[in-house]
């Protein structure tokens, strides 16, 4: 597995998003004990980048982590998230205040079975809580050594800058694929010039890029894709044309319409490291694979040349916790 530099923190540069094996895609059909072997596969495979979040589940899933981790730890650079869920009784959405940082650093660390966080993300950015404070408070939780980096998740080019100025931000997460390319015309140019690493989330476009999703009707009502904008029916199809587009060049590689999908983003440049979930050992072999896989000029502007994917990435609610 190659590595990657995120700032200046080195990574492997395909990572585990763990969200799914707790949260989101799987309600009642979580498999831990396939969990675990899928993180301890991961680590097998060179995977050395792992991401969790304290609003998974909520908790279940940092609990699953350090569970799978115990006696790995040092073989990871283990990020989470803190932010969206209120340990100070504040109500009304993020908060990131002083206060709710400290106390969510200490239940994720005792969750995680560690005592640092090597990347330590803003889930979304608090309207109610300036960031230059929310920086500050981080910035003080990596002088004690509870954390190691700071980052963001999707935060805006104007909250970027703001943090940085505070403390160095390492990493942006938000999300980024062929199927949501929203980072590229004013987020990534500021990463770049501030030497800030990009993680992308979601970056099979929430398993649509797969080409396993045929149907909206193969979502559980407990799927969050089955109210999602993107899987709505004045959507689908017009989406699904762009995973076959996908598949289609992935016919001529010998490779999974996944693993091109990853490809694709990988040579989107070398300060990026995507976070492809799954709860799966066979996924998380097939997506590391992807590392291997090296698409020609002629692949590469044909899949940048798709159009855009129909439809908000998120419901309105959590599209307005979203910076662009």
């Amino acid at each position: 597995m190659k590595h990657i530099k995120l700032g200046d923190l080195e990574v492997s540069r395909i990572g585990l998003g763990a969200m799914g094996m707790s949260h989101g895609y799987t309600g009642a059909g979580t498999d831990d004990a396939e969990s675990v072997r899928t993180v301890h596969r991961a680590l097998e495979l060179g995977v050395t980048f792992i991401d969790t979040a304290e609003v998974y589940g909520p908790y279940i899933n940092e609990e699953l982590i350090g569970r799978a981790l115990k006696g790995r730890r040092d073989q990871v650079v283990l990020a989470t998230k803190f932010g969206l869920i209120s340990h100070t009784g504040r109500e009304g959405g993020p908060d990131s205040s002083p206060a709710n940082v400290r106390t969510a650093v200490e239940g994720s660390l005792k969750r995680l079975g560690t005592d640092h966080i090597d990347l330590y993300y803003q889930h979304r950015v608090d309207p109610g809580t300036p960031i230059e404070e929310t920086v500050g408070a981080l910035a003080d939780l990596v002088a004690e050594g509870k954390i190691r980096h700071i980052g963001l998740s999707e935060a805006g080019p104007d909250t970027i800058r703001r943090a940085h100025a505070v403390h160095p931000v390492t990493a942006l997460q938000s999300e980024y694929s062929l199927f949501t390319r929203d980072p590229e015309a004013h987020v990534l140019p500021v990463l770049r010039e501030l030497n800030i690493g990009f993680v992308p989330f979601s970056p099979l476009g929430r398993g649509f890029l797969t080409g396993a999703i045929r149907s909206a009707a193969q979502f559980a009502p407990d799927d969050f894709r089955a109210d999602n904008p993107r899987f709505a029916e004045e959507n689908f199809q017009h989406n699904l044309r762009l995973a076959d587009e996908v598949a289609a060049v992935a016919a001529g590689t010998g490779a999974t319409p996944a693993q091109v999908a990853l490809a694709w983003l990988l040579a989107q440049g070398d300060d990026i490291a995507p976070i492809p979930g799954t709860r799966r050992v066979a996924r998380v072999e097939e997506n590391t694979a992807a590392d291997a896989l090296t698409l020609t000029a002629e692949q590469l502007a044909r899949l940048t040349s798709l159009p855009p994917a129909a439809g908000d990435t998120h419901n309105d609610a959590q599209m307005r916790m979203m910076e662009r």
